[in-house]
């Protein structure tokens, strides 16, 4: 089974418009709502790749319930900590450029986050637990230290995809799998990328501090994945890209999903590399068949 765990769900709430003006009524042309989080995003596209899962963290309210729904709709397990007040919401507006405004979410109890960590305890050697995005403001990023030995006390894998000092601090657990884009690991590091070389240097570095795998990903011009056994990167995939929010998601999935099916890190990172453009080049995550159509077109070579 594949857990993922989202801390901080929200309905992700896109907004298309043609312009705005501030101090004025703006008019929608489409909008659109949908589960999202991190964890949660990567449970969809595992789900819609017939791969065991379940989804669980923390979710309220009414704005919860409808999470709650959807992934029941489509299909995804569920097992989340009932928070006190309502899960949040995540406006995207979509002009020329995307602007986000992200909600703040629950405050979280000791009782609720002891729950949690009594559904993480429960997982075995033959699990793989993903944990991504932010935290609650109440329990800062810090509590990933906390919940990260609870999944591997028992044998469990762990994928860790964060940004920054989070994702740093992670690395002692040796996860599986982690998934800066180049942006961020330039700053993790406070260095300039200019080349595909400087970018393997460093990702390089990921896996000397405790990475088993890292997947850099670079947006319109490929991927790349560093292992232990050689470094590999990915062509990027022509398309009309529609849509940034869950493409790195559905690249974590990709991966994590044929890796706990294959144990194959390069044909692993063929198919998070199909996800995540199939859901750049969709309105919302991929559906499963245009996900297969771009498998095929995947070109990796070794660097």
């Amino acid at each position: 089974m594949i857990y993922t765990v989202t801390l901080n769900p929200s309905i992700d709430y896109i907004v298309k418009i043609d312009s705005l003006t501030m101090g004025s009524v703006n008019r929608m042309d489409e909008d659109f709502k949908y589960p999202g989080g991190k964890g949660i995003n990567v449970s969809r596209i595992l789900k819609r790749l017939d791969i065991p899962t379940k989804a669980t963290g923390f979710i309220g309210g009414f704005t919860g319930q409808f999470i709650l729904d959807s992934l029941a709709q489509e299909g995804v397990e569920t097992e989340f900590v009932t928070a006190s007040t309502d899960s949040r919401i995540n406006i995207k507006l979509k002009l020329e450029e995307e602007t986000e405004i992200n909600g703040v979410g629950p405050t979280i109890s000791d009782e609720q986050l002891q729950a949690l960590e009594t559904i993480l305890s429960c997982t075995t050697k033959d699990d793989i637990v993903v944990f991504a995005g932010s935290a609650p403001f109440n329990l800062t990023n810090k509590i990933y230290q906390e919940l990260i030995p609870i999944a591997k006390q028992n044998g469990a894998s762990i994928v860790c995809d964060f940004e920054g000092q989070t994702l740093v601090d992670s690395l002692v657990h040796q996860p599986l799998l982690v998934k800066p884009n180049h942006h961020e690991l330039a700053a993790i590091y406070n260095v300039t990328l200019n080349t595909i070389d400087d970018i393997v240097s460093y990702g390089e570095k990921l896996l000397v501090q405790g990475a088993q795998h890292a997947i850099v990903s670079m947006a319109g011009d490929g991927a790349l994945l560093i292992t232990k056994a050689g470094n590999y990167f990915a062509k990027p995939i022509k398309g009309n890209v529609k849509n940034s929010v869950g493409a790195g998601d559905s690249m974590v999935a990709g991966f994590t999903g044929a890796m706990s099916q294959t144990g194959d890190a390069l044909e692993a990172f063929k198919w998070g590399v199909a996800c995540g453009s199939a859901t750049a080049f969709s309105e919302d995550l991929a559906e499963t068949s245009f996900i297969k159509q771009l498998y095929q077109q995947v070109e990796v070579e070794k660097v």
